[in-house]
């Protein structure tokens, strides 16, 4: 991630490339764990959804109503040398 990026946010591109050039395989993935209602542009970031709920009480209802945020199920193996 950028030095600047507030968001919290990991991307799944990202996060495959790491655990690649770590020396793991992508072996396969699931769209279980995915929030389509998390549109990521909050203004404290993946913090503002439940459970850390870092915003005004007035907004409770909204960011409830989303739920947490966005996540990603990857499985990875560590290839045999």
């Amino acid at each position: 991630m950028p030095a600047d990026d507030k968001s919290g946010y990991v991307g799944q591109a990202q996060v495959i490339a790491m655990a690649e050039a770590a020396g793991f395989k992508l072996d396969g993935s699931s769209e279980i764990n995915t929030n389509p209602r998390d549109t990521k542009d909050y203004p404290k970031g993946v913090w503002t959804l439940p459970p850390s709920n870092s915003h005004d009480a007035a907004d409770a209802a909204r960011y409830k109503a989303i739920g947490e945020s966005d996540r990603m199920t990857l499985r990875f193996v560590k290839p045999a040398h």
